[in-house]
């Protein structure tokens, strides 16, 4: 399976967050899953680092290059056909990064890791 992550699934993750179900993170872990990073997750995460919103152990840079080599991230570009596939779903969910992130996963056929209850409101498998 090619798994999707939303940003707080990573953050979660790499903390190790009780809040991230058992189940979840052993697919996360399994060798026969491909898990990927979104461009769009990395550019939440350096605008969040920015205003203070959420806490780095490390610059963005080193910190998200050592989650990428540890657990093997694929990384994942935002295309153009990711951008213009956000004109195609309903304004149900308003944030941009999610919205994308919901794109993405529609585009490549991925199943998205999230706790987001909204994304579930999308034709987009989800794995929580």
């Amino acid at each position: 399976m090619n798994i999707l992550l939303d940003t707080h699934v990573l953050l979660w993750w790499a903390v190790d967050d009780p809040q991230l179900p058992v189940g979840l993170r052993q697919a996360l872990e399994s060798p026969d899953n491909q898990v990927f990073l979104s461009s769009a997750s990395v550019w939440e995460i350096v605008i969040k680092q920015g205003l203070g919103r959420i806490r780095l152990p490390d610059e963005p840079t080193d910190w998200l290059q050592a989650y990428l080599t540890q657990y093997g991230l694929l990384p994942l570009a935002i295309e153009h056909s990711h951008a213009l596939a956000i004109r195609d779903l309903p304004p149900r969910h308003k944030d941009p990064f999610d919205r994308m992130l919901i794109a993405q996963a529609v585009c490549e056929g991925m199943t998205l890791a999230t706790a987001d209850q909204a994304i579930r409101q999308y034709d987009v498998p989800v794995l929580w």
